[in-house]
């Protein structure tokens, strides 16, 4: 199995350590024909994009594309901050990007009502590391996640599950019927073999992305290959490997306006 995309990739203007052009400079020398520059969304007070830097990312995503002949999507990995599916990218700025994701992160500005409901008990179960979450939470989480799909032009659902707890088989379910993907992520686990299992009988289709936080890990796919191998998902429905590309809604939805 060979990566052809890796779509979920940070730089310095969130929170990795590289530069545009080091990140697609790696995604060259592994072979890879596209990458996406999706660095954390606006909502996150530490590690957010600047919205004033809009401008210089695209320059910037425009020169490594022709310095090093591999596709840069400027994207986002917007944060979800409330349970109605609102994610701090906002139609305003649709335009700014080529790629849109999306994901429950920790520590983010969320929705006033959201705040009680969603980021501090996710953060508080997190952190402790419950074995046993209220079903209360998880119809919250997973409430939210569908309501995210169900609203947004989503192309891809990031870490589903990663200190955070919903139900995947119901998130699955939505991401299958509106084409957003669901991310099998190579940096960290953040589902069971058991949940992506019942996961892919869905239907649903994925993506494999690195999350790299800087350009030695980009294309890094070993982690997700190892899980893959012993649940057995089927390859064909994994969208960005071996000469394959996903058809993204967020640019469909663009494009239709």
């Amino acid at each position: 199995m060979k990566l052809t995309a890796d779509f979920h990739t940070h730089t310095k203007y969130s929170h990795g350590k590289g530069t545009v052009l080091q990140n697609a400079t790696a995604a060259k020398e592994r072979g890879l024909t596209q990458i996406g520059i999706t660095d954390h969304g606006f909502a996150h007070p530490a590690f957010g994009l600047n919205k004033r830097k809009l401008k210089p990312l695209r320059i910037d995503c425009d020169r490594a594309t022709e310095e090093t002949g591999v596709k840069v999507l400027m994207g986002i990995e917007s944060n979800i901050i409330g349970t109605d599916g609102t994610t701090d990218l906002k139609p305003k700025y649709y335009d700014d990007f080529d790629i849109f994701l999306a994901g429950i992160h920790k520590c983010v500005l969320y929705k006033f009502k959201s705040v009680f409901t969603l980021g501090t008990p996710d953060l508080m179960y997190s952190i402790f590391k419950a074995k046993k979450v209220p079903n209360s939470l998880r119809r919250t989480n997973t409430k939210t996640f569908i309501n995210v799909i169900k609203n947004n032009p989503v192309d891809i659902i990031t870490h589903l599950n990663f200190c955070c707890y919903a139900d995947a088989v119901e998130v699955a379910k939505a991401a299958r019927d509106y084409g957003t993907y669901i991310e099998l992520n190579s940096k960290k686990v953040h589902l069971s073999d058991e949940e992506l299992y019942a996961v892919a009988n869905t239907g649903v289709n994925f993506v494999i992305d690195s999350d790299a936080h800087s350009p030695n890990r980009v294309g890094e796919i070993s982690l997700i290959e190892e899980t893959l191998t012993r649940v057995g998902i089927d390859r064909s429905r994994i969208m960005n490997v071996d000469g394959k590309m996903p058809t993204f809604r967020f640019k469909a939805f663009k494009e239709g306006k």
